[in-house]
């Protein structure tokens, strides 16, 4: 730079620090520096002019840009209005877009319907009454009981006048009694107690008063041992539980086979001897999957369902004697039972033939029988058992090979 030029620039500061006006400026912005706030003032300032260029926006738009009172914007548009015309010498017919039957609706042709739905879906609210059920082809206790949201056994528990807790029982076509929660069904008989009822199912009083699906009233009930409850009144047991009935034949040894006379023809008389097993377990028939029912205490079923067609060879699992052969009356259909007099004792249900009657030695391997659907059954298969005089009744595939 020269000296010239430098000179020139010295005596403009100096003509504007000469200004009255600039000075103060200049002493205003050294006192704010001196203070500290000279970031604040600028956030403010930046604030304030943020603010006008809004405002000097919205002004600009709504000059300029204002939409025509009363039209329907076009679905075509860019979504910015056309300017306003000049209207004031003479009346301009402005075209709206036809609309199509979306439109009824509250949407424009080729735009997004936004329809109005009827429908409304509720939160699930808890269920009270107890409903039914119509049986179908191919369900189970467990199916059904899956499919309300219940365990199988209250499914059991609430149609013991129908199934009379055999799961076997289940047919196409039965109208079951479904509870809203899981529990027992109890159908109330004259000279029946509150107390005596909830004891048995394993419950308190209070829970059986207070389900509002009994419609049971705490202050008219009276007294619990005598309780205002007519009689047939089918009570919701909420939590209750009971033993099942048993409907299969019983422990059956030799020294204890004419005792099983009861269960059907199929029963032999006292059995003086015959061979013992090793106690090795070979698989009783053809086929290895199970079709139906596996071990569930829970449903009164102790036993598994091997699948299989009508006529297939089943197997003596060990060596033993036969201690039932023939007809059961509860559900079993042609059934054989053999004691194999180590403790152990199987039974083979729903057979469609039998080789072996009472009283007869068999070995492992045997063919007692053939696969078949007699009896409680919805198909051909082996309903198969293991009993013992300690063990009760395990599962079968503890023990099978």
């Amino acid at each position: 730079m020269t000296e010239t030029t430098e000179a020139s620039l010295n005596d403009d500061i100096q003509r504007d620090v000469n200004d009255p006006l600039q000075k103060k400026q200049i002493n205003l912005w050294n006192t704010i520096q001196q203070l500290g706030f000279v970031e604040i003032v600028q956030r403010v300032g930046t604030v304030v002019l943020m603010i006008a260029l809004v405002a000097m926006v919205i002004w600009v738009m709504s000059r300029y840009y204002l939409p025509v009172q009363g039209a329907e914007p076009n679905p075509g548009s860019s979504g910015l209005a056309a300017p306003l015309l000049d209207t004031e010498d003479e009346e301009v017919e402005i075209a709206l877009p036809e609309m199509g039957e979306p439109y009824a609706y509250g949407a424009y042709d080729d735009g997004l319907a936004r329809l109005t739905k009827l429908h409304t879906d509720l939160p699930s609210r808890p269920r009270w009454d107890v409903t039914t059920y119509t049986v179908e082809e191919g369900d189970t206790i467990f199916g059904i009981g899956l499919k309300f949201n219940l365990k199988p056994e209250t499914v059991m528990w609430a149609n013991y006048h129908i199934l009379v807790d055999n799961p076997h029982a289940l047919k196409p076509g039965q109208e079951l009694f479904i509870l809203p929660v899981d529990g027992t069904y109890h159908r109330w008989h004259a000279g029946d107690g509150l107390n005596g009822v909830a004891e048995f199912f394993g419950v308190d009083v209070e829970e059986i008063i207070n389900f509002p699906g009994n419609n049971l009233d705490a202050e008219t009930i009276g007294d619990y041992s005598n309780p205002n409850i007519e009689a047939d009144t089918w009570l919701i047991i909420p939590g209750g539980r009971r033993e099942y009935i048993s409907w299969s034949a019983p422990l059956i040894t030799r020294e204890t086979a004419a005792q099983a006379s009861i269960f059907g023809p199929g029963a032999c008389g006292a059995i003086l001897d015959g061979p013992i097993g090793t106690g090795t377990m070979i698989w009783p028939t053809v086929e290895r999957y199970l079709s139906g029912y596996h071990y569930s205490p829970e449903t009164n079923h102790f036993g598994i369902d091997i699948g299989g067609r009508t006529g297939y060879a089943i197997w003596a699992i060990d060596a033993g004697v036969v201690v039932y052969s023939g007809w059961n009356n509860y559900g079993y259909g042609n059934v054989v039972v053999i004691d194999h007099g180590n403790g152990w004792q199987s039974l083979y249900a729903h057979m469609d033939y039998i080789n072996y009657g009472c009283g007869q030695y068999v070995y492992s391997g045997d063919i007692i029988g053939g696969l078949g659907s007699t009896g409680n059954s919805s198909g051909p298969h082996l309903h198969f058992e293991l009993r013992h005089t300690a063990y009760g009744r395990p599962n079968p595939m503890d023990w099978l090979n």
